[in-house]
């Protein structure tokens, strides 16, 4: 049984702890989520779990031999090198959504303590004056207000549910939903300039990313609409603090709730300290129930990953959420591995292209897994473990492998059906089909014009011979004068007399000295040994 050494850079509760402890296979580090003390861990860390405050880039991922899988608790990704990771063959695992009821709640306590200007009357009262100008100290309710909401995800969601139960309008602009996905239609979905202009309280709930990165600029704040409220509970990189702190200081925003900062701890923010701003330390997350969520969810995300049993809210692995769950497309994998691996061995020269086509319902929607799992099939006998499904694109382009999706190859017909065609450096086309059988076995049914069945899997002998009399009896007689068993036999042919292909399966791997006698034989245009 494998081990993994399990580094863990940030706090986790006692009950995800504990399922660390409980897992035979596993032995845990915890330091702090300071650089050194990380960098120091991560020699012999096979996964590390940590938040955005450890960031992860190459220099860091240089000392990460042995790295496997990087789980980050929350959905953000900020300051994690992503390129870097993916290159190295590492997953990276994050638990988005799991936040979402804890981080809309505080948006909408940020919302009333804007509204009703609770910090200000508590320290007003807590300094020893009661309120006597009470007209300065009015607030604004919420009901019949309206507010906008760039980015309707999981948190977005969870905002607009509330704010719909105070009687409040709600817009929301997100360029990746439409309305069919909108299942209360009280929400409207409206483009950004309308959403600015007619929201008296504007949330951002978007992810960070190179398109949202610095998204909210000034030329945005001044579309608002005069005397609204702003709230950014989402990542501190998506707007502008010094424009932000700029439209509170004229007037142009009411008032700005913020729990998150270009740089944290925000000893520098232009927000901080301002009149009409409401901050908080990053606490969006910070419940009891999400903090339990959050910690379970990562440390099994984690230990799922590195004993490749699934691989739930993995970012830069072919699976997008709500597709095929890892369980039902891997028997598919296998099968694509599997034949990529076969290929391999029947090329004679270096793959440069590969096409690939799927048909099926069950394979529809496993046109990125698939590929993948193919190209690693190609490259696990040339690079070794070096190769995994994170990083076989990557390698695969860099070995100038092409990769295109087709249609029309001539294989069978079956209903859910795995093909390819591999283009070698010299134009040779090796063409192969697959499917499963019960839903979960996987079979190669053609390979070029060969039409057979076998299951790639233990130790295989692949022969091209002569269609001729005798060929079965001399190889017969060849393995049992050497005690090597023939568990299977699967021959193809193109048309009686010509040629032949044929897969043994095998008890036990075919010695060199027989493969090479084998090859000698008058009837043997090539063989191949093969384990799987």
């Amino acid at each position: 049984m494998s081990s993994y050494h399990v580094l863990i850079a940030t706090d986790l509760t006692p009950d995800s702890l504990q399922i660390l402890k409980d897992a035979p296979d596993v032995t845990t580090n915890i330091v702090p989520p300071n650089l050194p003390a990380v960098r120091d861990a991560l020699v012999s860390a096979h996964a590390l779990i940590a938040r955005e405050d450890v960031r992860i880039d190459n220099p860091l991922l240089d000392h990460a031999s042995h790295l496997k899988v990087i789980g980050r608790v929350g959905a953000g990704l900020g300051g994690l090198d992503m390129e870097a990771a993916t290159g190295r063959g590492i997953i990276v695992t994050n638990t988005p959504g799991t936040n979402a009821v804890a981080a809309g709640e505080h948006t909408l306590a940020l919302i009333l303590a804007l509204s009703r200007r609770v910090i200000t009357a508590h320290n007003s009262l807590k300094e020893g004056y009661w309120l006597l100008d009470r007209a300065r100290q009015a607030g604004t309710q919420l009901e019949g207000k309206t507010i906008g909401l760039i980015g309707f995800g999981r948190v977005g969601r969870v905002v607009a549910q509330r704010c719909l139960a105070f009687g409040m309008s709600v817009l929301a602009y997100d360029p990746y939903v439409t309305e069919d996905q909108v299942n209360d239609k009280r929400v409207l979905l409206v483009g950004l300039n309308e959403l600015l202009r007619r929201s008296d309280f504007v949330s951002i709930h978007v992810a960070v990313t190179s398109e949202t990165r610095g998204m909210f600029t000034a030329d945005l704040i001044a579309r608002m609409k005069p005397g609204a409220r702003l709230l950014n509970v989402a990542h501190g990189s998506i707007w502008d603090e010094e424009a932000v702190a700029k439209a509170v200081k004229e007037g142009h925003l009411a008032g700005v709730g913020v729990d998150v900062y270009r740089e944290e701890p925000p000893y520098n923010s232009p927000l901080i300290g301002l009149d009409n701003v409401v901050h908080t330390p990053h606490i969006g997350d910070n419940t009891i129930e999400a903090a339990q969520d959050l910690s379970c969810q990562i440390v099994t995300q984690v230990l799922d990953a590195l004993r490749g049993t699934d691989y739930r809210y993995v970012v830069n692995m072919p699976f997008m959420p709500g597709g095929t769950p890892y369980e039902a497309a891997r028997p598919y994998m296998q099968l694509a591995e599997h034949m990529g691996t076969v290929a391999h061995t029947l090329s004679r020269y270096a793959v440069r292209r590969v096409d690939v086509e799927y048909r099926g319902e069950e394979v529809d929607g496993l046109v990125k897994p698939l590929t993948v799992a193919l190209l690693k099939g190609i490259l696990t006998p040339v690079l070794g473990e070096k190769v995994n499904y994170i990083n076989a694109p990557v390698l695969a382009a860099e070995r100038g492998i092409q990769i295109s999706q087709t249609k029309g190859l001539r294989t069978g017909d079956y209903a859910n059906l795995v093909s390819c065609q591999i283009t070698l450096e010299d134009g040779e086309e090796i063409v192969m089909a697959g499917t499963l059988l019960d839903h979960k076995e996987p079979h190669i049914v053609q390979i070029n014009e060969y039409r057979m069945n076998f299951v790639p899997q233990g130790h295989m002998l692949i022969m091209g011979s002569y269609d001729q009399p005798g060929v079965i009896g001399r190889v017969g007689t060849l393995m049992a004068d050497n005690s090597v068993n023939i568990a299977s036999w699967q021959t193809g042919r193109a048309e009686p007399g010509g040629q032949t292909l044929t897969v043994l399966t095998l008890d036990e791997a075919i010695p060199d000295d027989v493969l090479e006698e084998l090859r000698q034989q008058d009837f043997i245009r090539h063989a191949h040994r093969l384990e799987i």
